[in-house]
């Protein structure tokens, strides 16, 4: 696989509908190896003695309607995956001991990758459980069949998102906090303004059990800022991914809540717009770092070269480690997300595309297991890396779940078309105000 992809002519002809295939296969082999086959968590990332990520499960069993439609497993196998990975989270205890594995039907971030349990006094993550949510409810859709397993990935998944207490997590507020600590409570921040936070309404809104109640959404988007970004009128969010992150379950062509009417636009166009405001951002390269350009962009929460500050080719620079960077208003450190890229591929393929064919040109294994390492940074010299500048060590669990589901959706629509299905979602939609397209009124 990886000789065929390092001709000249391979490359230059690159991405094919097979190579962003390949790109998908191998970006989706990281769930079907990365998880512990007792008992279905998936590792945070590849470094060795990972703990389980709630958010990674939750993107994993996403990717679960991939791999059978696409003849990598077969659907009874597939549902098995399921079933199991559904079962042993809804074993897992949950309480207020600062041991258990969740509370109040939300999952601390990171869990034990044996027994499930919280680790490292990790905060109970709203968004982390949301994603884990997204992905049970997606498998229930999927599912549909009157198969023993089917019917069990149903019941399961409905189980978990219904005991979940949304309004426990607003902390007698409006909107939903960020989390929680056993040691010392509710996390002091909570999800207002436009982020990745969209999709923890509409799963709480959703809620057959203990719904948010409108207000709460109009209280997330209050406090929206509209911009004028390089002549592009959109809704502010610096890293790309928060402006993919609800994309990867939600079709928004069409579909507008009042905030959208208001500025005759809706979340899918806001996307594409974010996409080209990070490639000029990098066309523009203000800060001149080292590679950016028209085919190199992509600027996110990822991995980083370090805590530390260098001066290189007398310039005094300051370096990041794992941190949420953005365009065009920082942080940034030169540090680029292939990643983040790609996952823009339905927004704009006719930027991402290209940009893709420049990644694999780049030893960034594209052709390689788990697909592109999820960042690099060109501007920090490293003699140990095969590149010569710094490369992202691991792979992240969380980094490989938008690149499958937002090339499929971009192909197919599949993740798309299985949630138009999925009633907590549709109802969430309806409740946030939304109308139009596939909606209707």
């Amino acid at each position: 696989m990886t000789q065929r992809l390092s001709t000249n002519s391979d490359l230059d002809r690159m991405p094919t509908e097979e190579d962003l295939g390949r790109l998908q296969f191998t970006t989706i082999l990281y769930y079907l190896q990365c998880t512990n086959p007792d008992n279905g968590l998936v590792r945070d990332k590849t470094q060795i003695d990972a703990p389980a990520s709630i958010a990674a499960i939750g993107m994993a069993l996403a990717t679960l309607p991939v791999v059978v439609e696409r003849g990598i497993i077969i659907r009874p196998f597939a549902a098995k995956i399921a079933r199991r990975r559904l079962a042993f989270l809804l074993s897992c205890p949950q309480g207020p001991e600062p041991d258990a594995s969740g509370y109040k039907g939300f999952f601390y971030h990171f869990l034990d990758i044996e027994t499930g349990r919280r680790v490292w006094q990790c905060e109970l993550s709203t968004i982390d459980s949301a994603i884990l949510f997204a992905g049970a409810l997606t498998v229930a859709a999927y599912f549909d069949g009157d198969t023993p397993d089917e019917i069990e990935i149903r019941r399961i998944a409905n189980e978990l998102y219904e005991r979940v207490d949304w309004n426990w997590a607003c902390d007698n507020g409006l909107t939903l906090t960020h989390g929680w600590r056993p040691e010392n409570g509710f996390i002091p921040y909570r999800w207002r303004g436009y982020d990745e936070g969209l999709l923890l309404y509409f799963l709480g809104l959703g809620s057959p059990t203990h719904p948010l109640p409108p207000e709460a959404y109009a209280a997330y988007t209050e406090s929206y800022d509209w911009r004028n970004i390089y002549g592009r009128e959109l809704l502010y969010s610096g890293p790309l991914f928060t402006h993919q992150l609800s994309h990867m379950w939600i079709d928004f062509r069409g579909i507008r809540d009042e905030f959208m009417r208001d500025h005759d636009s809706d979340y899918f166009q806001n996307s594409r717009h974010a996409t080209y405001v990070h490639q000029e951002y990098a066309i523009r390269n203000p800060k001149k770092f080292v590679g950016y350009g028209k085919h190199c962009w992509g600027f996110t929460a990822s991995d980083g070269p370090g805590w530390i500050k260098k001066t290189i080719d007398s310039v005094e620079r300051e370096f990041f480690d794992y941190v949420a960077r953005g365009a065009p208003f920082g942080p940034d450190d030169g540090t680029v997300s292939p990643w983040v890229a790609v996952a823009s591929l339905p927004f704009a393929p006719e930027i991402v595309i290209p940009t893709i064919r420049s990644f694999s040109k780049m030893r960034l294994g594209m052709a390689r297991l788990y697909g592109f390492k999820p960042s690099f940074n060109q501007t920090y010299p490293l003699e140990s890396s095969e590149t010569g500048w710094w490369v992202s060590p691991y792979h992240f669990g969380i980094d490989q779940g938008p690149v499958v589901l937002m090339i499929e959706n971009y192909r197919t629509g599949l993740l798309w078309n299985i949630m138009r299905h999925c009633k907590p979602v549709v109802v969430g939609l309806r409740r946030a105000g939304f109308t139009g397209g596939w909606l209707g009124d």
